[in-house]
């Protein structure tokens, strides 16, 4: 997993490798298929992190301002790819990781998330507006075309966050949606076995539709994840929280809208966040792309 740096005054483009983990808590190989990507994915990191401190590269050479680009699926760590194939994500690992040596390094004067994610991780989105949050150095985020669910929890731990009037915003809410194929499985004459030590180790395994206590108990925890990213964002934007549970209905704000309900803090884009920073520092921002 690497990670390549821009010095540019435009976010540069990358690809990042297929990730996707949804609601399943039974099936062993998946289980299995899941830590060894952990295992390869975080040694792979380790390593290349490693080397290049080891080779004493400066990772923020000739940059004032780190410029963070939060674009697909947002996820928590990024495994190799095994199929060959490439999908747009990004890992809230690669983001706190760079976010906090900013925060080490004198050089860095601001950190800039430019944002075009309609979500992904609970968790993710949760690390990367805490790493923000912990920062004492100047953070804007700017979302383009879309900032909704974990991506705007992440933008939620920047100082100030500008939006398009078209852009996408908000998407508050939680969901564990998946494809119940249980009904077309008896069809095609497929049989569902049963094979757990635990009552409730299968549940949500799609070859087997939910019974109404199991439902009952996933949705319990998604209310509760629910009132977590609502108590945070009302925190974070210094809003109330009845006032965002109002707006936490998984639908998104045009930005205009989003600046009236004080979820962003002004309409603006990249050049817009060009000379909001440069304000902020006192200086010409030359940023790092990663």
């Amino acid at each position: 997993m690497a990670i390549s740096k821009k010095i540019s005054s435009q976010p540069a483009v990358k690809t990042l490798p297929s990730w996707r983990t949804k609601f399943w808590f039974g099936a062993l190989l998946a289980v299995a298929f899941v830590s060894l990507s952990a295992i390869f994915s975080i040694a792979a990191y380790t390593a290349l992190v490693s080397e290049d401190w080891r080779a004493g590269e400066n990772l923020f050479e000739g940059c004032n301002v780190l410029a963070l680009d939060v674009r697909g699926h947002l996820v928590t760590y990024l495994p190799p790819s095994l199929d060959g194939e490439e999908d747009d994500a990004t890992s809230s690992e690669n983001l706190t990781y760079l976010i906090n040596l900013a925060q080490k390094d004198p050089d860095i004067k601001a950190i800039l998330l430019s944002i075009d994610s309609g979500g992904g991780d609970p968790v993710a989105g949760e690390e990367v507006a805490f790493a923000l949050r912990r920062t004492d150095k100047p953070s804007l985020a700017v979302i383009r075309g879309l900032g909704a669910s974990a991506a705007y929890w992440a933008a939620t731990g920047a100082n100030r966050i500008l939006a398009s009037r078209l852009s996408e915003v908000g998407g508050l809410g939680v969901t564990a949606s998946y494809l119940d194929e249980s009904g077309k499985n008896q069809k095609d004459g497929y049989a569902y076995t049963e094979l757990s030590s635990a009552k409730y180790k299968d549940v949500g395994d799609p070859a087997r539709p939910l019974s109404d206590e199991e439902r009952e108990l996933i949705l319990a925890d998604l209310v509760k994840m629910h009132e977590i990213f609502v108590g945070d964002v009302a925190r974070h934007r210094g809003l109330e929280a009845d006032q965002v549970r109002e707006l936490a209905n998984g639908l998104t704000y045009l930005g205009e809208d989003a600046l009236a309900y004080g979820l962003i803090d002004g309409i603006g884009d990249l050049a817009s966040a060009d000379l909001d920073l440069a304000r902020q520092i006192g200086e010409p921002v030359n940023y790092c792309w990663y």
